[in-house]
């Protein structure tokens, strides 16, 4: 008997040492959003916002944002959405929608060194720095001008989401940018997946930052 717990004495460590896990190896920081007319994923970054990517996650698995429309699209500029308290088709208010969030409560800022470019995913917030909460926008072009000022906290890492993006800048809208076809602008479903589940992974450089 004692030298069987020898043996497995000296087995153990090098199981536990060799063996990793998928979660070990790539957690879960890819987000996925379906809509009708096509995907997007998304790239988190929780070594530069881990708070907002928390957050973000949170409300994705419990299905906060399945039903929400990107309810303010700007050609040339960004797509927001993530309104889960007036931006639900099911129950969209014209006149409040933008302005809702969450019961959880807002976030400190995060804002990080990345660049605001095409593709980037980044916090919507009021005027105040510290009230981002569960809306976000995705960038059409360059919109340096809110580096710094807003937290970044992914990118778009498949060419099917780049052009679901166009697909939602191309979006007839009507006043306050909200678009007119609120279907055909809503998120289906949203979960959270290992970067190794994805296919068709763009092959991007890093992530540009600012240089101040």
């Amino acid at each position: 008997m004692k030298k069987l717990l020898a043996i497995a004495a000296f087995i153990l460590p090098i199981t536990m040492t060799e063996a990793k896990t998928k979660a070990d190896i790539d957690p879960e920081n890819t987000l996925l959003i379906d809509l009708d007319d096509g995907q997007v994923v998304i790239e988190m970054y929780p070594d530069t916002a881990p708070k907002h990517v928390a957050r973000i996650k949170e409300l994705a698995k419990a299905g906060k944002y399945d039903g929400v429309a990107f309810h303010r699209v700007i050609d040339g500029f960004m797509a927001q959405t993530g309104d889960v308290q007036f931006g639900n088709v099911k129950k969209f208010n014209d006149g409040r929608v933008g302005t809702g969030g969450s019961d959880k409560p807002d976030i400190p800022a995060e804002f990080n060194k990345r660049k605001h470019v095409r593709g980037t995913c980044s916090m919507a917030r009021s005027g105040n720095p510290n009230s981002a909460n569960s809306q976000f926008f995705i960038c059409f072009g360059n919109a340096n001008f809110l580096d710094g000022q807003y937290t970044v906290f992914g990118r778009l890492i498949t060419q099917e989401s780049f052009d679901t993006l166009d697909k939602i800048a191309s979006l007839e809208t009507k006043q306050r940018d909200i678009p007119i076809d609120l279907n055909a602008a809503k998120i289906t479903y949203t979960q959270v997946l290992h970067r190794s589940e994805i296919s068709n992974l763009l092959d991007l450089d890093p992530p540009q930052r600012t240089t101040e």
